[in-house]
């Protein structure tokens, strides 16, 4: 038996994709709000000395799940817009995946509520999704450079400087003294912040442009 099919074309829905990229700039504001506020409300917290983990453990740990929640929301729109306006080529399609899988890893470290503050319910794997997070925001902008650069050749740039300060920027967290721990985390977020930045940027410029 012979199958007719009928040809459907598929185009990029501008709406979306702006509306997407608005929500991974909020969702990060979110997530930085959520720490500012925590940060005031937790009693005998110092921000430089104590690292948002030790936020989220204890009476007050819902306002910053609540950041840490958005953020992963922000992560997975991102995904979804670079699934959605693929620039191309196969570094372009693994970081899709390496996005879902950083969505994935934030959203388990709140859901855990493991912080290293002497969890012994079953298997505490905090530390382990700290290692997978490192090594994907290390990997995942310089994949997408590439194809980053098909929407401007600064954004391909921007994406391999992100990739590049946070490999070196990431490992020196775990050899620093206690006493500046939390203000040197609260530095590599503003990387992580930079990352989601500059895609949903470019995201929301090609819904523009998609809208004319």
């Amino acid at each position: 038996m012979n199958n007719q099919t009928k040809s459907s074309t598929f185009e990029a829905e501008p709406t979306l994709v702006i509306v997407l990229g608005w929500y991974s700039i909020v969702g990060c504001l979110v997530f930085a709000l959520s720490i500012l506020v925590a940060d005031f409300v937790v009693p005998n917290h110092d921000w430089i000395a104590d690292t948002i983990s030790d936020l989220g453990a204890g009476e007050f740990e819902y306002i910053v799940d609540i950041g840490i929640y958005a953020f992963s929301g922000s992560l997975i729109s991102i995904a979804l817009l670079a699934a959605h306006i693929h620039m191309g080529g196969q570094g372009w399609s693994f970081g899709i995946i390496g996005l879902a899988l950083l969505g994935l890893i934030v959203f388990l470290v709140g859901a855990r509520n493991e912080y290293g503050d002497s969890d012994s319910d079953g298997v505490v794997i905090h530390i382990y999704l700290v290692y997978a997070l490192g090594l994907l925001m290390a990997i995942i902008p310089w994949l997408m450079s590439d194809g980053a650069t098909c929407a401007g050749r600064h954004y391909g740039k921007f994406l391999v400087g992100i990739s590049v300060v946070w490999a070196f920027s990431a490992p020196v967290f775990f050899f620093l003294p206690d006493g500046i721990d939390g203000v040197y985390e609260r530095y590599l977020g503003l990387i992580a912040f930079a990352f989601v930045f500059v895609l949903a940027s470019l995201f929301i410029r090609c819904g523009e442009r998609l809208n004319t």
